[in-house]
C-alpha cells in the first residue's frame, strides 16, 4: 500500500496547502468558543469585506439588555419561530426544503437563526450546496456552545439592515432615529421583515407589501409568549 505520509513529506508545498486548508476549516470552531466571552464583539464576513474594499460600515454593539424585547420577539417570529426548541437546525423544515427542491418546487430559505449567524460570521452569502453543507455543522456547534441569549445577542449585532448598516443599534438609528431600546412594536416588525433582503426592503420607507408582512409579524410577536422563554426566563 502507498505510504500517504511519505507522499506528503516529499511534496512540502502540498503539505503546506493541506495544513492551511485544515487550519481554515478548524478556525471557525475555535472562534465559536472565543465568542463565549461577553466582551468579545464578533464581526461578520460582510463587515470584513466592507473594510477590505475601504467602504467602511456603521455598527454599534449593544448588549441584549439594551435591545427592546419587542424587536427580539419580532425577529424570532419572522426568522425562526422554533428558535428556543431546536438545536441549531430545524430538521423538519430542512426535510421539507429538500423534498421541495427534489420536486423542482420553489423553496423557502429554511435557515434558522443559528444557521444565519454561522453564515454571517464564517461563510459567504451566495446560495450553494457547499456553503449549506459547511453551515449546518457550524450552526449545530454554535447553538451547542453558546447560550440562546448570547447567540441572539451576536446575531442582532452582526445582521445586515442596509448598505453598510450592521447590527440593530445602527439599524434603529438609521431607519427610525431611535436607539434599539426605544423601538416600538411596529418599528420592530418592519426591521424584522426586512432581514431577508435588507438592501431592497427598507424598513424606514416600507412599501405596501412590507407593511402587510410587518402587520402579520406584529400580531405573532404579541402572542409569542412560550416561544421566547429561552431568552427572557
Amino acid at each position: 500500500m502507498p505510504d500517504h505520509r511519505r507522499w506528503f513529506e516529499d511534496r512540502p508545498v502540498l503539505k503546506r496547502i493541506g495544513l492551511g486548508l485544515l487550519a481554515v476549516l478548524i478556525l471557525p470552531y475555535a472562534l465559536i468558543f472565543l465568542y463565549l466571552l461577553p466582551f468579545i464583539h464578533p464581526v461578520s464576513t460582510l463587515m470584513l469585506r466592507d473594510l477590505v474594499l475601504l467602504r467602511g460600515y456603521d455598527r454599534r454593539w449593544v448588549s441584549l439588555d439594551e435591545i427592546s424585547p419587542v424587536l427580539v420577539q419580532s425577529v424570532m417570529m419572522s426568522e425562526d419561530g422554533q428558535y428556543c426548541f431546536h438545536g441549531g437546525v430545524d430538521w423538519a423544515e430542512m426535510r421539507m426544503l429538500v423534498e421541495d427542491t427534489l420536486k423542482g418546487q420553489a423553496t423557502r430559505g429554511g435557515s434558522t437563526i443559528p444557521m444565519q449567524t454561522a453564515k454571517n460570521l464564517f461563510l459567504w452569502n451566495s446560495r450553494s450546496f457547499v456553503r449549506k453543507a459547511m453551515e449546518l455543522p457550524l450552526a449545530v456547534t454554535t447553538d451547542f456552545v453558546l447560550s440562546k441569549r448570547r447567540l441572539m445577542e451576536i446575531y442582532l449585532n452582526i445582521a445586515e439592515w442596509g448598505p453598510g448598516i450592521y447590527g440593530i443599534e445602527a439599524a434603529a438609528q438609521h431607519h427610525f432615529k431611535v436607539s434599539a431600546s426605544k423601538l416600538t412594536r411596529r418599528q420592530a416588525s418592519l426591521l424584522a421583515v426586512s432581514l431577508p433582503n435588507p438592501i431592497d426592503r427598507k424598513a424606514g420607507k416600507p412599501g405596501r407589501g412590507l407593511r402587510r408582512l410587518a402587520g402579520v409579524i406584529e400580531r405573532r410577536a404579541q402572542g409569542s409568549g412560550d416561544y421566547i422563554k429561552c431568552i427572557y426566563e
